[in-house]
């Protein structure tokens, strides 16, 4: 690598870890839990999975616009995890659902349309492109459509297969705090929630 190269890469990923950290303090923000936040930011390595394993499988090295593509990518792997847990604690705090294994399928099963749309949606935008490779025009193009649509595949398979698991086995306190915290909200008549919360 050159030493403008090495300088490129080096911006790029303080700006990613600058992104994240933005990012993370949102969701705190959002969620006023540290469980619930990091839990939502997982989505970005199980879509950097389905990233490495495109690129591996395409013979493509890494490169300025893979890590581009990289960076775009954890937005949309992002967002899936919001509408997930977003989705759990709204049960809870806004139609009276107690924290079980119910729950999470139900809510699971809700988020199943959103997030495929989500996904499909840039999916298949980004094909075309993935296909292009080789033509002329398109050589900084096709990583960052190859690493953004192997991501998609990935994070989306693991969101709905490794997220609920993960939220009913270790978030049971944290979104009993949040069910808490709702409940002191005005016009929320939900008082019950707590009680049913596994902690």
């Amino acid at each position: 690598m050159t030493r403008s190269h090495l300088w490129g890469v080096a911006t790029i990923l303080a700006n990613t870890f600058f992104r994240e950290c933005t990012l993370f303090a949102i969701l705190y923000a959002h969620f006023q839990s540290v469980a619930l936040a990091g839990q939502i930011m997982l989505n970005i390595p199980f879509a950097f999975i389905g990233s490495v394993a495109a690129l591996a499988i395409a013979g493509e090295t890494f490169s300025v616009a893979s890590l581009v593509g990289f960076i775009s990518l954890t937005g949309v792997a992002s967002r899936n995890g919001i509408l997930m847990i977003a989705h759990y604690v709204h049960l809870m705090t806004e139609e009276g659902e107690k924290f079980s294994r119910e729950m999470v399928i139900r809510g699971s099963q809700e988020r199943v349309a959103p997030v495929l749309m989500t996904a499909l949606t840039a999916g298949l935008a980004l094909i075309p492109l993935v296909f292009a490779k080789g033509e002329p025009g398109k050589e900084i193009l096709y990583p960052v459509a190859l690493v953004i649509l192997g991501g998609l595949f990935s994070s989306t398979l693991l969101d709905f297969a490794v997220t609920p698991a993960i939220f009913f086995n270790y978030s049971g306190k944290a979104i009993a705090d949040v069910a808490e915290s709702a409940m002191k909200t005005p016009n929320n008549p939900n008082n019950q929630i707590r009680k049913g919360v596994r902690v």
